[in-house]
């Protein structure tokens, strides 16, 4: 395979759907530390509300916390919803083609 040529490198940098802070920033790659979140959280949640960035909160290095923009945050808990419904109306379709055990068998089989 070939090198990119500058072009193709162009285009590469161009596209990146989930960066959280540009790459000359000071908190590349998105993490900012507690003690720095708490010091500039009226500027983090600035960037995160009216630039869409995503913003990884760390202690010791390790991911802790997500800021990110609300509208990330409704479709999580949509898709969450969805999920739900359709492991309750598959749940619901298992009970319908699962003959019922009758309940003196239930005991029995418990020792009750």
């Amino acid at each position: 395979m070939t090198a990119p040529t500058g072009l193709d490198r162009r285009h590469e940098r161009a596209y990146r759907p989930y960066e959280m802070y540009k790459t000359a920033d000071e908190h590349e790659g998105g993490h900012i530390s507690v003690s720095e979140a708490r010091e500039t959280f009226a500027d983090v949640v600035n960037r995160v509300a009216y630039r869409n960035e995503r913003v990884l909160v760390t202690r010791r290095g390790k991911p802790v916390a997500a800021i990110i923009p609300v509208e990330q945050v409704e479709f999580l808990e949509r898709a969450e919803d969805e999920f739900d419904i359709r492991m309750a109306n598959e749940a619901l379709a298992e009970l319908e083609r699962t003959p019922a055990i009758p309940w003196e068998q239930v005991k029995r089989e418990l020792g009750l």
